[in-house]
């Protein structure tokens, strides 16, 4: 059996607007308490706020929306994908009403590189709407250097 990490107490005032919409959330989503709920929106946020600030490895998501009759924008999109295929593990892509896509790239390695190609990816002619979503990396390596 584990041992059971330290708890610590804290005093929270929030507005009572705040609080009521809080309590439907920790309802909705079946928390147990809202201390479970408080942990794991501040557990979330620290997470957001190292990966936004770390340069270590990391694997994400780029998620994106574009209108995929435009010009050549899927061919620039899987241009750039190539020009990172160390950083790209994979992609999904699903075909949406109006002749848009939806596409979703799996990456991982060194944070500074991820957004690199994120910012590429997103600011290209074309695409609607992108976001990155980084996470400390909780599989291992898919890409290994080569010794050259």
């Amino acid at each position: 059996m584990s041992k059971r990490e330290q708890v610590e107490r804290i005093s929270l005032s929030l507005p009572g607007n705040i609080l009521r919409e809080f309590d439907e959330i920790v309802e909705k989503r079946g928390f147990d308490s809202r201390s479970q709920a408080v942990s794991e929106l501040v557990a979330r946020e620290i997470d957001r706020y190292t990966t936004s600030e770390s340069d270590g490895i990391m694997a994400g998501t780029i998620t994106l929306v574009y209108e995929h009759s435009k010009g050549d924008l899927k061919k620039r999109l899987s241009e750039i994908q190539y020009e990172h295929i160390s950083e790209v593990i994979s992609t999904m892509q699903v075909l949406l009403e109006n002749h848009h896509t939806l596409e979703v790239i799996l990456v991982q390695g060194r944070a500074s590189q991820l957004r690199k190609i994120s910012d590429e990816l997103i600011t290209s002619k074309g695409v609607k709407s992108g976001t990155m979503t980084l996470t400390a990396p909780v599989m291992p390596p898919i890409q290994y250097p080569t010794n050259q």
